[in-house]
C-alpha cells in the first residue's frame, strides 16, 4: 500500500501569508475606526461640546461591556464554536456599534425626539456623547473579541512556522490604520466642515473588513478538511469550563495580564490624547499639524515589529524585549511632560514619537508570542481572551481618569479659561499631569517584566528561546 502524505493548506507560504493579510485587514479597519475621533478631538468640542472629561468618558465606553464580562463570554465562544463562527461574530458586532456611533453623531440626530429625551437626564454628557459611546461599546466587543481570535487563528496557521513575524505583521498592518486615520481623519473633516464624514468612511470599512474575514473563513474551512483527513481529535483535547481554572489558578498568566494591562494603559489612553497634547504642547499648532506629527507613532511600530518578529523567532529574547519596551516609554512620557513643553521643537515631538512607536514594537512583539508559551492550545482563546479582559479594565477607567485629571488640573489655569470665554475653538490644556500618570504605568510595567524574566528563568517557559525549532 502507498502511503499518500498530504499538504495542507498552511503548508504553502502563499496560502499562510494569504490568510494573514485578509485577518489583518479586518483589524486594519478596526484600528482606524476605534481612533477616528482622535485627531478631531477639538472640533469635536466646538461641534458637540464634547469637553475632556466627556470625550474621556466617550473612549472609555469602548470597553464597558468587555469589563463586564463579555470577554470572557467571547473567550468560552471563541474555544468552543472556533474562529470562524467567531470572527464573523465580532466582525458584524463591529459594524452595528460602527452604524450606531454614525447616527448618533450625525446632524439630523440631534433634532430627533429621541436626541431631546437623551439630552434630558446625564445632562454633563450630551445626547450625541451618549449615542457614540453606546455605538463604541458595541464596537468594542467585537474589536477585542476580533484582536482575540486572530491571535488564535494565526497561532494555527502558523504554528511551528513563522508565529511571531506573522504576529508582528498582523499588529503592523494594524497599527498603519492608526496612522493612515490619523492622517486623513482632520483631512476629511476639514474637507466636509463636519465630524460626520470621517466617521460614515470608517463605518464603510468597517464592513469591507467584514467581507475580508468571510472570505478567510472559507479558507479555513478548507484546512479544518485536511486537518480532519490527517488527525483524529480525542474528546480529552476538546475545551472543557473547568479549563478556565487552570488559566486562572496561573501565577505566570497574572504576570503577563498585569504587564499587558500597565503597558497598554499608556498606550492606547495616550492615543486619544496625542494629537490634542502636541497641539497644546508646541504653541497651539493646527489639528492637521498636530496628527501630522503623532501618526508617525503607529508608523514607528509598523515598521520595526516584523523585524522584532523574525528576531523572536529566530533567536529569542521575548522577555528582555518587554523591558527594553517599558523603559522606553517611561523616558517618552517624561519627555512629552517635562522637556516638550520648554523647547516647543518639533523636531523632538517627532523623535520621541518614533521612540514610543519602537516601544510598542517591542512589547506586543514579544508578549502575544510568548502566550502560547504558557498556555495550552486548547484553552488558547480563553486566555487570550481573559489577558484581554484585565487589559480591558485598565482601559476601561484610565481614559476616563486622563479626562477628569486634564479638566480638574486646568480649572484654575488663565489661558484655558481665557480661550473658554472667548468661545476659541482650541483650548490650551496642560498636560504635565496626565504624561506623569502615564510615566507611572510604565515604571510598574517595568517592575513587572523584570520579575516575569526571571520567572521564565526558573520555571523554563521559554520566553528567552526562539519560536522556530
Amino acid at each position: 500500500m502507498t502511503e499518500q502524505i498530504q499538504k495542507r493548506l498552511n503548508d504553502s507560504p502563499a496560502m499562510r501569508w494569504t490568510a494573514l493579510v485578509l485577518v489583518a485587514s479586518m483589524m486594519f479597519f478596526a484600528y482606524m475606526f476605534v481612533d477616528l475621533m482622535s485627531p478631531i478631538q477639538a472640533l469635536i468640542e466646538s461641534q458637540r461640546g464634547w469637553t475632556p472629561d466627556v470625550f474621556g468618558t466617550y473612549a472609555a465606553s469602548e470597553y464597558i461591556l468587555n469589563v463586564c464580562g463579555f470577554l470572557i463570554i467571547a473567550g468560552v465562544i471563541l474555544d468552543k464554536t472556533g474562529i470562524r463562527f467567531t470572527g464573523e461574530l465580532s466582525a458584524s458586532l463591529m459594524l452595528i456599534g460602527a452604524v450606531i456611533k454614525f447616527i448618533g453623531i450625525t446632524d439630523w440626530f440631534q433634532t430627533t425626539a429621541f436626541a431631546e429625551w437623551l439630552n434630558s437626564w446625564w445632562v454633563a454628557l450630551p445626547a450625541s456623547a451618549k449615542m457614540a459611546s453606546f455605538g463604541f461599546m458595541i464596537f468594542g466587543c467585537g474589536c477585542e473579541m476580533a484582536g482575540t481570535t486572530v491571535s488564535k487563528a494565526i497561532a494555527k496557521w502558523f504554528k511551528g512556522k513563522e508565529m511571531a513575524l506573522a504576529m508582528g505583521l498582523e499588529m503592523a498592518i494594524a497599527r498603519v490604520g492608526v496612522f493612515a486615520i490619523f492622517s486623513i481623519s482632520p483631512i476629511i473633516a476639514d474637507s466636509f466642515g463636519s465630524i460626520v464624514a470621517p466617521v460614515a468612511f470608517c463605518t464603510v470599512l468597517i464592513f469591507i473588513g467584514l467581507i475580508t474575514y468571510t472570505v478567510f473563513t472559507f479558507m479555513d474551512k478548507k484546512l479544518d478538511e485536511q486537518i480532519g483527513a490527517t488527525e483524529e481529535e480525542s474528546s480529552d483535547e476538546e475545551f472543557k469550563f473547568s479549563d478556565l481554572g487552570k488559566i486562572l489558578t496561573s501565577r505566570v498568566f497574572w504576570v503577563v495580564a498585569l504587564l499587558c494591562v500597565l503597558y497598554y494603559s499608556a498606550i492606547f489612553p495616550f492615543q486619544r490624547y496625542g494629537a490634542n497634547m502636541l497641539q497644546c504642547n508646541l504653541d497651539g499648532i493646527s489639528a492637521e499639524a498636530a496628527s501630522n506629527i503623532f501618526r508617525w507613532f503607529p508608523i514607528g511600530a509598523a515598521v520595526i515589529t516584523p523585524f522584532l518578529g523574525n528576531f523572536l523567532d529566530r533567536k529569542g529574547r521575548g522577555a528582555t524585549m518587554l523591558m527594553g519596551g517599558a523603559l522606553l516609554l517611561i523616558c517618552c512620557h517624561l519627555i512629552f511632560a517635562f522637556v516638550l513643553p520648554e523647547t516647543k521643537s518639533a523636531v523632538l515631538a517627532y523623535s520621541t514619537i518614533v521612540l514610543l512607536g519602537i516601544s510598542f514594537a517591542l512589547v506586543p512583539a514579544a508578549l502575544w508570542p510568548s502566550v502560547p508559551k504558557i498556555i495550552d492550545e486548547k484553552i488558547l482563546g480563553s486566555a487570550y481572551c481573559l489577558i484581554f479582559w484585565v487589559q480591558n479594565i485598565g482601559l476601561c477607567f484610565v481614559p476616563k481618569l486622563i479626562g477628569n485629571l486634564l479638566t480638574s488640573t486646568n480649572a484654575d489655569n488663565p489661558a484655558v479659561i481665557a480661550a473658554k470665554a472667548s468661545g476659541a475653538d482650541f483650548i490650551p490644556y496642560d498636560y504635565t499631569v496626565p504624561l506623569v500618570v502615564f510615566a507611572c504605568f510604565g515604571v510598574a510595567a517595568l517592575v513587572i517584566a523584570i520579575y516575569l524574566k526571571a520567572i521564565d528563568k526558573k520555571c523554563g517557559y521559554g520566553l528567552e528561546e526562539p519560536n522556530i525549532k
